[in-house]
């Protein structure tokens, strides 16, 4: 097992996510227990990749609950028709927005949040968590971090799930 990670911060976003892909695939794909290996997702996108706040949102009780999570204090709970969380539940696809301001019934778990990309995870065809993360900048999330981010839940659902 890896437990380590080994990121040149001079890189290329693409290039991060590029190094960080295998390293992840590493660190859980011989650990069984889903939280672990989320806790260990979001501790290597935070430190790899810089960002402000990383975490997953599970679909419990009808309502997204946190779960693991790397940043500043979260919301606890979110209900399937608020924020930019509940919006990728609903629509079942990635979001990306570039100013959560702007984004009719955005939660402010924490002002200090500007942009923000939400993807969705699968469970036999439902949505059974959502990843989301957060940043301190404006539009700060592309189509670079949508396909690597994609491509971490697409991971999750084949192999870790």
């Amino acid at each position: 097992m890896a437990e380590s990670l080994f990121i040149d911060s001079s890189l290329s976003k693409t290039e991060k996510y590029q190094s960080l892909l295998p390293q992840i695939k590493a660190l859980t794909e011989s650990e069984s227990d889903i939280i672990a290996n989320l806790a260990n997702i979001c501790s290597a996108l935070k430190y790899g990749m810089d960002f402000f706040w990383i975490g997953f949102y599970l679909v419990k009780e009808n309502q997204l609950v946190l779960g693991p999570f790397q940043g500043t204090v979260a919301c606890t709970r979110i209900d399937f028709d608020k924020g930019v969380c509940g919006a990728c539940y609903r629509e079942q696809k990635t979001l990306i927005v570039p100013d959560v301001e702007a984004f009719p019934g955005h939660i402010a778990c924490s002002s200090l949040s500007r942009s923000e990309i939400v993807v969705p995870i699968f469970n036999h065809g439902s949505v059974a968590m959502v990843l989301d993360v957060d940043s301190t900048l404006l539009d700060d999330y592309d189509e670079i971090d949508k396909k690597y981010l994609e491509e971490i839940a697409r991971w999750i659902e084949e192999k870790l799930i």
